[in-house]
């Protein structure tokens, strides 16, 4: 719930009504406004009762949050937010660009890739160095050296890191490399892995899981904010129909559905969301114009060559093409 003080309410006030809300055992999210102060109240829902604190010195309303998901509601929070990773906001009005391989397969690679991007604009660089995979005969990454090189190429090109993080046990090494952690489709469910995530103090990057609801999605994403991590990034990646001709189905319904819902950033991966290079550029444009905060596109120098999702990946060429279009896309559209 959302207990909105009055106008005139001091900082004891609003102090006093957090110290009540605290030693009921509930968590309190107070919020400083132009005209006034509201605080937002979470925890277990037996406790929340609208009249205990509706009472309370100086407190004007007291309004209950419906969704269930509290902290990554538009009610929760009414002004969009901004997450900025290595310097570049996410969620700003500007598009953000995360471009590279699937996986990191070695140095001349992964550096030839993060070069190609940087000089076609891209925001930032990503890369996977722990990879899970259907088969388990398929490349799974190089793990701690992956990240290692990742490391490499943003002292080289000065691009932050974008990677996956696939264990709770790995959350600490990856975050030493990463500047934004990813948490993959399937892991979307993990709520240990989240709960991990909550405390590490890095942006994260929340991929939704194929066969994931946009209610299950939010519920995913409020574990990271429930925990103290308020630097949640979300991603449509495609889910599963009865579509066979593409890998998955890109949803861009939920892009405008996140914005009316919810006040975090969403980004659109068309790779994933595709499975095909040729349809990754239409659908690309189609996220952006549908109000996508971000892109996350892969590229790889030589796709045919590429340790895993080639058919997808797009080569530099391609993706500076990529670029001069969904920039003009972006020119067009109104301010966000």
């Amino acid at each position: 719930m959302i207990i909105v003080m009055s106008s005139r309410a001091t900082k004891e006030d609003v102090g006093h009504v957090v110290a009540t809300v605290e030693k009921l055992g509930l968590k309190a999210h107070p919020s400083q406004g132009v005209e006034r102060t509201i605080i937002g109240v979470i925890g277990d829902e037996r406790l929340l009762k609208k009249e205990q604190f509706s009472l309370l010195p100086m407190v004007d309303d007291v309004i209950p949050i419906l969704k269930p998901y509290k902290l990554a509601s538009r009610e929760f929070q009414r002004e969009n937010t901004v997450v900025t990773v290595a310097g570049v906001s996410v969620g700003g009005g500007k598009l953000a660009v995360m471009a590279g391989p699937c996986s990191v397969e070695s140095e001349e690679q992964i550096l030839v890739t993060a070069r190609a991007v940087r000089d076609a604009g891209a925001d930032l660089l990503r890369g996977g160095a722990y990879k899970p995979r259907t088969s388990p005969y398929a490349f799974q990454g190089l793990g701690e050296d992956g990240l290692k090189l990742l490391a490499l190429a943003r002292e080289e090109t000065g691009l932050g890191v974008v990677t996956e993080v696939m264990e709770s046990s790995e959350v600490d090494l990856v975050a030493r490399y990463a500047d934004l952690l990813q948490v993959g489709a399937r892991n979307m469910h993990n709520t240990k892995l989240l709960r991990a995530l909550a405390g590490v103090g890095k942006p994260i990057l929340l991929k939704r899981n194929f066969a994931a609801t946009l209610n299950e999605f939010l519920m995913a994403a409020e574990y990271l904010l429930s925990g103290g991590n308020s630097q949640v990034i979300l991603c449509e990646r495609g889910i599963r129909t009865f579509v066979e001709y593409t890998r998955n189905t890109l949803d861009l319904n939920i892009v405008p559905a996140v914005k009316l819902l919810s006040h975090l950033p969403i980004i659109v991966d068309p790779s994933h969301g595709t499975g095909r290079h040729d349809l990754v550029l239409p659908l690309a444009r189609a996220a952006v114009a549908a109000g996508a905060d971000g892109l996350m596109i892969e590229v790889h120098p030589h796709p045919a060559e590429a340790f895993s999702d080639g058919e997808q990946s797009l080569t530099p060429d391609a993706f500076r093409a990529l670029m001069k279009e969904v920039r003009a896309i972006e020119r067009a559209l109104p301010a966000r």
